[in-house]
């Protein structure tokens, strides 16, 4: 997986509206960013929504649907799921795929100059990530 410097990555969420990466990072106040990338044919992802629907009530996230199809059927199989997290749609993978990820789940801690300060792929407990999210805005 990608390491170092986030590359830029802008697209649309599900709902239509444009994001990019510094778009998001700049919301997010100054303070690290998950970048969780997922895909609706993924078992453990599934299994993960609820952590990462958790977190994304007290910290910022981004999450990249990778082949998952288009807008309409991503924002479809979250509202099913009762997901509101922000999705950015990646219907045929080639964001992901900048980013070196082959298979879902995968996640990055992003600080607000975009280095990566952690990254990692499978699943992943809602404690891990909230610590790494602390580590990298504690010691930035």
């Amino acid at each position: 997986m990608h390491s170092g410097v986030m590359p830029p990555l802008e697209g649309r969420l599900a709902d239509g509206r444009p994001v990019s990466l510094d778009a998001a990072l700049r919301e997010a106040g100054g303070k690290p960013l998950l970048l969780y990338v997922w895909s609706s044919s993924c078992p453990i992802c599934r299994a993960e929504e609820s952590v990462i629907a958790s977190l994304a009530e007290s910290e910022p996230v981004l999450t990249l649907a990778m082949q998952s199809g288009d807008a309409e059927t991503v924002t479809r199989f979250m509202r099913e799921r009762g997901l509101a997290y922000p999705a950015l749609v990646d219907a045929n993978g080639e964001l992901a795929w900048s980013l070196g990820v082959r298979a879902t789940p995968a996640w990055f801690i992003v600080d607000p100059q975009r280095a990566i300060r952690f990254s990692g792929l499978g699943y992943t407990t809602g404690w891990g990530l909230r610590a790494r999210l602390w580590w990298a805005r504690t010691f930035a």
